[in-house]
């Protein structure tokens, strides 16, 4: 249902009503639906009498005439949908389920919260307060300040150029002779080991050669990965379960590779979580996945390629001057690190 916020008699914080049933959604070519994702976390809401009683902050109570509650929604009024229907009205200005859409959905990729009816009030709550404070900042004409526009323009930039590495990207669709011929360098060819391993995991190197001297005086690995290690599997005893190459940071997998069954590592491998201590307890050959198991792995490889080719082709035709009295360019200070996005 669409909903717009007014407000109340004396002190009350605003409240919502609903206006008429939305249309039905125009699926277009094809009969997709451009707004199945939203629907499916808003069809929730609807059936739980959508956008009213709970809203803490901004609504803090929906009052007592009956006139106020909406009806509860039909399955029918749950699913009519349109890119334009007005969902949210503001101080007059009808905010469309589309700008609702990408917010929803941008706060759903950027957190792990699950769809429940708080987070949907929290969402609701900070959509609301960025188009009060939106249209208070254009009252002060603070959309006309510099800073506001050189910040607007970069983030033009940014979604103009994301827009336009996903459209080349989804133009790119792999062949079966691309993701054989991928699957034959990544899986054809290697020969397949895994390693069954224990380890210590703890803060410092000098930590790590201590444990190891322990090892040499015939400590007990499993014992000592109980008492010292700060990883989920010390109360195992640092057991970790079967794994293969691709499945390890690096710098884990080339120290397990370098040794035989029952060595542990004489010097204490450094990754991003701390040093590590590791013991080799078994290897054993595996047979390599089937093509169709690891498709989405070599269809992300392929896009990954895709990608540095399209920027490459990009990087070769473009006509990039730097002021030199400006920018320095790598050549010239090689000392400074690389920016990344």
């Amino acid at each position: 249902m669409a909903a717009r916020i007014v407000s109340g008699p004396g002190p009350h914080p605003p409240r919502i009503t609903h206006t008429r049933p939305l249309p039905a959604l125009d699926t277009g070519p094809g009969g997709a639906d451009p707004y199945a994702t939203t629907r499916k976390y808003l069809e929730p809401m609807n059936k739980r009498i959508i956008l009213i009683c709970g809203f803490s902050a901004l609504i803090a109570s929906c009052g007592n005439a009956a006139e106020d509650q909406p009806t509860e929604a039909t399955p029918t009024t749950a699913t009519e949908f349109t890119a334009d229907t007005t969902i949210i009205t503001v101080n007059g200005r009808n905010i469309p389920l589309d700008l609702f859409h990408r917010f929803y959905l941008d706060h759903l990729r950027r957190t792990d919260a699950k769809d429940t009816p708080t987070f949907k009030t929290q969402v609701l709550n900070k959509f609301v307060n960025i188009l009060i404070t939106a249209q208070d900042a254009e009252k002060r004409g603070l959309d006309k300040d510099q800073d506001f526009l050189s910040a607007l323009e970069v983030q033009r930039l940014r979604l103009l150029s994301r827009f336009a590495i996903q459209h080349a990207l989804t133009t790119h669709e792999p062949s079966d002779e691309d993701l054989q011929r991928t699957y034959d360098e990544h899986y054809g060819k290697e020969k397949r080991i895994e390693y069954k391993t224990r380890h210590i995991l703890v803060k410092t190197e000098d930590e790590g050669k201590r444990l190891i001297e322990k090892l040499k005086d015939g400590a007990d690995f499993a014992e000592l990965a109980k008492t010292h290690s700060l990883g989920p599997t010390g109360k195992q005893g640092g057991e970790l379960s079967w794994f293969g190459p691709r499945q390890m940071l690096q710098p884990f997998t080339d120290a397990t590779a370098a040794l035989k069954p029952g060595e542990y590592s004489g010097t204490p491998v450094r990754t991003q979580f701390g040093w590590h201590v590791i013991l080799l307890e078994d290897t054993r050959e595996t047979q390599p996945p089937a093509l169709e198991d690891v498709k989405n792995e070599l269809t992300r490889i392929l896009g990954q390629d895709a990608l540095k080719n399209y920027l490459s082709e990009l990087h070769d035709k473009a006509d990039v001057n730097l002021n030199p009295d400006l920018v320095k360019t790598a050549e010239e200070d090689p000392s400074e690190p690389a920016a990344s996005e």
